[in-house]
This record gives C-alpha cells, sequence and structure tokens, in this order.
C-alpha cells in the first residue's frame, strides 16, 4: 500500500473537472475543485452540448448511479436525424439516428447550463468557489501547491489542470505549448422555442441537428432544444414517473434557467467579418448577422431576428498546437487546457470526460498501491496525448472551421460547396452508404475503444 492515499486538486470546475472530482470521491480518493466564479449561478453560459457514446460512458463510469440516472432524465430530447441543408432551407441530406436504447451508448443532446448544475449536484464539500489560481509551486517531498489571487494556497499530491483553453496551469508547466486562432469566427444565437418559431423549421429539423451549407462563404447550425419541465420549471405532462421523480427532487433546477429553445450557430471566415466583431453583442450582433444571410431563406432569417439579445455572442474559434510528449509529473491537464479543439466535429466535451475518466482510473490504481503515483499520471498521458491531438486535428478540417477553408473563397468556394452538397446526397440517398455513414459517426463517437 502506498504511504499516503493521494488528495488531488483540480483546477476548475467544468465538465471535465467536474466528472474527475466525481469519479475519485466516489471511489474514494481525496480531491478538491478550485472555480474562479464566486457561485454556482454564476457562469451561466454556453448552448448545446452533444454527449456521445464516449461521453456517456464516462459519465456513468464517474457519477454515482442516481446522478447519471438524473443526467438522462435532464436532457434533452435526443436528435432523431442528423440533416444537411441549403441556406434556402433545402434538404441536402438526411441520416435518421439510433434509438436511445442503450443510455451509455448512445447519442444525448444536454443544455451546457443543466450540465453544470448537474455535475455540481452533491458537491458542496468538494468544489471551492472564488478562487482563481494564480502559479503552483513543487516541493522536494513530492507534494505540490497551488496558489489563488486571494492569497490562499492548498497543497495535494497531484495538480489538474482542468482551467480551459487559456489554462493558467498550462503556462506555467507547458509554455511551449501553443493556442492558435483557426481564422473562423462563430456567432452563437439562441431564440426560445415558442409556436411560432416552431412553425418556422421543417419536421426533421425541428427534429434533429442541422448543418447548413450556404453560399457566400457562411456556415450554420441548427440545434432544437426540448427538455422535460415547462417555462416555469415543473415537469411536463407526459414525462415518465422515474424521470419525472428525479428531476423534482433535484436541486440543479434551482439554479439553471434552461428553457426550450433553438440555436442558430453560425461561423465564417474572419476575413468576411468587420474588425471589430469580438466586441459586439446583443442586438448589434443579431444585426450583423442579419446582414450576413440576408439572402438566406425568410424563416431563417426570422428565427434570428427572435433571437434573444442577450444570450447572443460572437467566439474566436481556436485550436492547439500538438506537442511532444513530456516527463510525467505531479502536475497533469485534461480537456481543453491541453487539447483545445475546434466545434468542428462535435466532440471536444466528450474528450475532457473521456480524460477524466482515464485519469480517474490511473489515480484509483496508484491510491491501491498498483503501481506509484507518477507512473500513474505517465500511463494517463500516454493515452491522453495521442488520442486528444489526433481529435484536435480532425475537428480542424470538418465543415469550415479553419478560416482558411476553400469553402471561403469566392470561386473555389462555390466549387467545394457543390461537391460537398452532392457527396451529402449521394450518402443519404443510398441506403447501403446511409447506413454506413451512420455507423461512422457512431464509431467516431464511440471512442473509448480506440483510447483503450
Amino acid at each position: 500500500m502506498p504511504e499516503r492515499r493521494p488528495h488531488v486538486l483540480v483546477i476548475g470546475a467544468g465538465t471535465g473537472g467536474m466528472c474527475l472530482a466525481h469519479g475519485l470521491r466516489r471511489a474514494g480518493v481525496s480531491v478538491t475543485v478550485f472555480e474562479k466564479y464566486r457561485t454556482r449561478a454564476d457562469g451561466l453560459h454556453g448552448y448545446r452540448i452533444g454527449v456521445g457514446p464516449t461521453g456517456c460512458r464516462a459519465l456513468r463510469e464517474c457519477l454515482s448511479a442516481e446522478l447519471f440516472e438524473t443526467f438522462l432524465a435532464t436532457c434533452a430530447r435526443s436528435p432523431a436525424y442528423f440533416n444537411v441543408l441549403t441556406e434556402k432551407l433545402g434538404q441536402t441530406a438526411s441520416f435518421a439516428f439510433r434509438a436511445d436504447e442503450d443510455p451509455a451508448n448512445s447519442d444525448r443532446a444536454v443544455s451546457r447550463m443543466t450540465l453544470r448544475q448537474l455535475l455540481l449536484t452533491g458537491m458542496e464539500d468538494v468544489v471551492r468557489f472564488g478562487k482563481t489560481f494564480t502559479h503552483y509551486q513543487r516541493h522536494d517531498d513530492g507534494r505540490v501547491t497551488a496558489y489563488f489571487d486571494d492569497g490562499t494556497s492548498a497543497t495535494g499530491d497531484l495538480l489538474v489542470a482542468a482551467d480551459g483553453t487559456h489554462s493558467a496551469v498550462r503556462q506555467q508547466y507547458l509554455p511551449q505549448a501553443r493556442i492558435v486562432d483557426s481564422g473562423s469566427v462563430t456567432l452563437a444565437t439562441k431564440a426560445p422555442l415558442t409556436d411560432r418559431v416552431r412553425a418556422l423549421l421543417p419536421e426533421r429539423v425541428r427534429r434533429g441537428v442541422s448543418l447548413i451549407l450556404g453560399g457566400g462563404g457562411m456556415m450554420g447550425m441548427l440545434h432544437v432544444m426540448e427538455f422535460p419541465w415547462d417555462r416555469e420549471g415543473a415537469v411536463k405532462p407526459g414525462v415518465g414517473g422515474t424521470d419525472a421523480a428525479l428531476i423534482e427532487r433535484w436541486p440543479g433546477l434551482l439554479y439553471d434557467n434552461t428553457r426550450d429553445y433553438v440555436n442558430l450557430i453560425l461561423w465564417t471566415s474572419r476575413r468576411r467579418l468587420p474588425p471589430d466583431v469580438l466586441q459586439r453583442r446583443g442586438q448589434d450582433l443579431i444585426d450583423l448577422a442579419g446582414s450576413m444571410i440576408r439572402r438566406w431563406h425568410p424563416n431563417l432569417r426570422e428565427l434570428l431576428a427572435s433571437a434573444d439579445p442577450g444570450s447572443c455572442f460572437p467566439l474566436r474559434i481556436v485550436t492547439s498546437v500538438p506537442v511532444p510528449s513530456w516527463p510525467a509529473g505531479n502536475v497533469t491537464l485534461l480537456g481543453d487546457a491541453i487539447h483545445t479543439m475546434t466545434p468542428g466535429r462535435g466532440v471536444g466535451a466528450n474528450t475532457a470526460m473521456l480524460d477524466a475518466a482515464l485519469l480517474t482510473r490511473q489515480v484509483v490504481a496508484a491510491a491501491a498501491g498498483e503501481k506509484p503515483l507518477l507512473r500513474a499520471v505517465a500511463d494517463y498521458e500516454a493515452r491522453m496525448v495521442p488520442f486528444g491531438f489526433a481529435r484536435v486535428a480532425d475537428s480542424l478540417n470538418s465543415n469550415g472551421t479553419n478560416g482558411d477553408d476553400l469553402l471561403f473563397r469566392p470561386v473555389l468556394g462555390r466549387l467545394k460547396l457543390t461537391a460537398a452538397r452532392g457527396r451529402f446526397g449521394v450518402l443519404s440517398r443510398v441506403p447501403a452508404l446511409n447506413r454506413r455513414f451512420v455507423d461512422r459517426i457512431y464509431a467516431y463517437r464511440s471512442a473509448e475503444e480506440v483510447a483503450n
């Protein structure tokens, strides 16, 4: 047995950090999470997260059985289709997703806000709010101390960077690791799902996730999110008895302002947008987006006009540059803190949750005396690093998330757009190719087998 069971310090109470904290505490490993926000009600931003089989399995492994069931109960209605549309709302392709027969091997849609509240549930004794990390110091006895801007500090055996894309831990630990601009910008909007907004969208779009391959160098994504509770936060009629009971006794709903909504997310090359786009907010941003899609279908323009101005924001899409492996130590990283990726393949959060599950297994093995802690960290990083950076490369080369993509060029862009629409059309219309395309989606989003 080890001389001392490890105590783990986690910087950041995001998806990956909290998944790790749940897994460690469930296994009896001491863990403390340090979060810069002052309360669990702060930081309620963001939109949809697609949780695929990889993420579902990681959550099932790390969460208690009841909390995992609560996760399933608080997801939005699962998408039934993946659609490819033109900017005129023409259907280029449509692929039916599989039914959610296995809770841990299916695709789920969850609000980022809801998932945040779920992962904070029952962790009051673990999370320390209002703690902005500044730096760490290693000691000769193998321990490490984290320091915070309020003058406090904490000492443990392992420091885990789960503090996101601009990780302060990474900047000290791996100063050679770089985050670079992908050259594209996303304009994110959210419209309440009213009867009028619902009527703007074809049935398959309402029931699915839709990629818009727009002309003129503008791409888009539509997500329709319907939750088991109504605008007042009461469980909707028809929700199953077990799910209803889980939601009604779940305290996270007290902090969650999520209600049924539609995301219309637009992205294009930074070169096509005004220089001050990242400073714009609210109605000004909606008006800018409206000018960019003035030739799109009237229903899509009306959907954009229905967006809540307070929920609109621009996002500069960045990506990490792979770094060579480094010697393992008592500091490690997970999720965006080490392998920030564009949203092109929709697996960033899933990869962070997989990191959390992999690291949990290794730390638990060290706590049980099966291996030294530094060996456990090395074994974790040997899987996490190549897998994560492979996902970074895939995401950068998907659906125009790279600002240098030919889709954003005047002439070559039209040719590539025509080819992409034609390819999706063939895949959709030939049954064998349709099934194979869906199988590839599930294989990619069921990535733990690759990591193992």
